[in-house]
């Protein structure tokens, strides 16, 4: 295919920088905006194209040369060709304009960061390895530099043959004490194969959830944070990076307290461990009961009330109740999954007029529409924190603080 010449403009959602062919917006990734680059068009749309890097005419300034030699081919990094401190500038740009687009024009975006290699705990190994950037195929690698000392002291010390087989979560990080937790993953497995069919064939039909807890204790790992330990299940979601999530505890949970605060996506307790020392009472809203299960024992002794419910549910059916019993809510710290907050829950908060909201997310996107609908409710955006978890890639969590 023939080459085109282009000069990228800006960085966009998902790491790739856009330039103009003829007026058509072109994607190109492992690209820095302002450089001018020889490129081959790799897919053609009526909307737009996308397009491969064949030569650097006129690199960036900030340019650098990747230390990883799996650069490029494994899905975990996109970024790692730019420097640290203008990935973080690029980051905050593309949170801003999330936020632009939803029509909020947010306060200056304050960067919450840590060291851009060593830092990743956790892990998702597939047969041992990484999984390649749009492939099955498995990386076999025996060191990442994203890596924490402890991980990469489990990938130098046992050989791929020794890993567990198929999917297996892997914690490992000082605040473990040093040790790495390799999950058991029989559920998985079992949950795997019974939803396929015949010849192996997956069922329509979605898995059962809320059928009661499956924890294994050696899937348990206890890590301290801001002088308090937690402790979560391996399997389950918990975040990567404790550098940055230390100098976010305080931002998430401190400058608050009263009678009662909402927890709403509470996960394990993370952020309810610090609430309680505030608040004389907390409402944790988690559907994954196994989570809640953890979140329970690292709450132990605490005033507290949970529900093993999704958002949705415990919003249409059970959130009047609980300010009867309990009086109104002074906050609520809201941590939803990437698909934002359910439409039930984002309207309930809208009108509860609950003075301080704290809203996290690890989709902008969602983020800056659930933002939207607070301000028209009559919130106001006091601060927005770029959460800075996972250098070296595009990926942006955030924070924003809401108070009425």
């Amino acid at each position: 295919m023939s080459t085109e010449i282009i000069t990228t403009e800006k960085m966009v959602f998902g790491g790739d920088c856009i330039a103009k062919i003829d007026g058509k917006t072109v994607f190109v990734p492992y690209a820095v905006p302002g450089e001018k680059l020889e490129v081959e068009i790799t897919k053609a749309t009526r909307d737009y194209s996308t397009a491969q890097i064949v030569n650097i005419l006129e690199p960036s300034p900030h340019r650098v040369k990747p230390i990883c030699p799996y650069y490029g081919l494994c899905g975990g990094c996109n970024m790692q060709h730019i420097s640290a401190e203008h990935q973080e500038e690029l980051r905050s740009s593309i949170l801003k304009d999330a936020f632009l687009r939803a029509g909020v024009t947010p306060p200056e975006i304050q960067v919450v960061s840590g060291p851009a290699f060593g830092y990743r705990a956790r892990f998702q190994l597939h047969d041992g390895g990484l999984m390649q950037k749009k492939s099955n195929n498995i990386i076999q690698i025996d060191s990442c530099p994203c890596a924490t000392d402890e991980i990469n002291g489990y990938l130098r010390t046992v050989p791929v043959s020794d890993r567990p087989k198929g999917r297996c979560h892997i914690f490992g990080s000082d605040k473990s004490g040093g040790k790495v937790i390799v999950a058991k993953e029989e559920n998985f497995i079992q949950e795997q194969k019974a939803q396929k069919g015949p010849k192996g064939k997956k069922n329509r039909k979605p898995a059962r959830r809320f059928t009661g807890t499956s924890l294994v204790p050696e899937n348990t790992c206890t890590v301290s944070l801001c002088g308090k330990n937690i402790s979560f299940d391996v399997k389950g979601f918990f975040q990567s990076n404790m550098t940055v999530l230390e100098k976010a505890i305080p931002l998430i949970t401190g400058g608050m307290e009263g009678n009662a605060c909402l927890d709403m996506y509470s996960g394990c307790g993370t952020f309810s461990v610090f609430l309680c020392d505030s608040f004389d009472r907390l409402t944790l809203v988690e559907h994954n009961r196994d989570a809640l299960v953890q979140a329970e024992q690292n709450l132990c002794g605490s005033r507290h009330e949970s529900y093993g419910l999704s958002g949705e549910t415990w919003a249409k059916y059970h959130a009047d109740t609980c300010i009867k019993s309990n009086g109104g809510y002074d906050a609520a710290v809201v941590d939803p999954p990437r698909s934002g907050m359910e439409k039930e829950v984002c309207k309930w908060l809208c009108s509860s007029s609950i003075p301080r909201i704290n809203s996290l997310s690890c989709d902008i996107a969602t983020h800056a529409r659930d933002a939207s609908f607070l301000i028209r409710a009559g919130y106001e955006m006091k601060a927005l924190y770029l959460l800075d978890f996972y250098p070296q890639t595009s990926h942006i969590e955030s924070l924003a603080v809401f108070e009425k």
